[in-house]
């Protein structure tokens, strides 16, 4: 069973089942999508995309310091999620377009309430991180 559990009438809606074993990890949907979009470039390729398509190229010079390899990397496993779409155009050379899909826009309405929780927070986890530092 997977450590997020649809709830029973007198349970909350998620909750986690105790213990936690490295398998109920490995298979929670929550944690494969964390991997996802927990990654150094996923999210910044999702806020680009969210403002509409891009060629591989544009992608390529609109991030500093992401290398091709990694792009590359990146945008295949957005869309092996499903959350990007690789459209491929005729010419010479053929050019690749990516664009969000629907699962992608949801998935990004999500990022930009995370994102602005952190904006919000950043001086809370900043004292935190001060005390925590202080006190170790």
């Amino acid at each position: 069973m997977s450590p997020l559990h649809e709830a029973s009438a007198d349970e909350p809606v998620v909750g986690v089942t105790v213990p936690v074993t490295v398998d109920d990890h490995q298979r929670c949907p929550a944690t494969e999508v964390l991997r996802r979009i927990g990654d150094k470039w996923s999210p910044v390729l999702l806020s680009l995309l969210a403002q509409r398509s891009y060629g591989f190229n544009e992608l390529d010079r609109s991030v500093q310091g992401l290398s091709r390899r990694m792009l590359v990397r990146t945008l295949r496993s957005l869309e092996r999620e499903g959350l990007i779409s690789r459209t491929l155009h005729a010419g010479t050379p053929p050019r690749a377009e990516y664009a969000l899909t629907d699962l992608g826009r949801s998935l990004r309405e999500l990022l930009t309430t995370l994102g602005q929780w952190a904006v919000a927070h950043e001086a809370d986890v900043q004292t935190a991180r001060a005390r925590y530092d202080a006190a170790y």
